[in-house]
C-alpha cells in the first residue's frame, strides 16, 4: 500500500533516485544493535556506501561504530533523511520531531510501515514522504 490520499505524491524511480543523490545523512529510527535485524543490515548496507548513519534507540551507546542518539532531536547535526523501522503509529509523533527539528528533507518509512497521515502531514510541510519502501531495495535497484 502506498499513500492514497489524493494529494500525496509519492516519488517514482526518478524521485528516487534524486533523494539518494541529494541526501547525505539519515537518521534512522529503531536502528536495532542486532546484526541479524532488518534495521541493523540496511544501516550496515547504507554506512558503506557513504552515507552518514545517526541511530536511534532507546538503549546502547554505540551501533555500527556511530553514536545512539534517543531521539531525532538530540541530534546535534543536520539530518537529510529520516528511515523508520517501527509501528505505523509511531510515525505520528515522529513527523512532529521532524518538524521541529527543521531540517529534514525524507520522511521515509521502511517496507511494511504505512502511515498516510504522517505522510500528509511531511507532504503539506514540504518533505518528501515515501512509504512501505525499503532503502536498501530501492538503492540497489535504482543506483547500481
Amino acid at each position: 500500500m502506498e499513500c492514497d490520499i489524493s494529494n500525496i505524491s509519492m516519488p517514482g524511480d526518478a524521485g528516487i533516485k534524486d533523494i539518494f543523490s541529494m541526501c547525505k545523512s539519515i537518521a534512522i529510527i529503531g536502528l536495532s544493535p542486532d546484526p541479524t535485524k532488518d534495521s541493523h543490515k540496511v544501516a550496515r548496507y547504507l554506512q558503506e556506501r557513504g552515507f552518514k548513519i545517526y541511530p536511534i534507540y532507546p538503549k546502547e551507546e554505540m551501533i555500527l561504530g556511530e553514536k545512539v542518539y534517543r531521539t531525532l532531536l538530540d541530534i546535534p547535526e543536520s539530518v537529510d533523511m529520516v528511515d523508520m523501522f517501527r509501528k505505523p503509529e509511531i510515525a505520528d509523533g515522529l513527523i512532529e520531531e521532524v518538524l521541529k527539528k527543521g531540517d529534514v528533507k525524507v520522511f521515509w518509512l521502511q517496507l511494511g510501515i504505512v502511515n498516510n497521515q504522517a505522510c500528509t502531514k511531511a507532504h503539506e510541510n514540504g518533505l518528501i514522504a515515501v512509504q512501505n519502501r525499503c532503502t536498501k531495495v530501492e538503492y540497489e535497484r535504482l543506483m547500481k
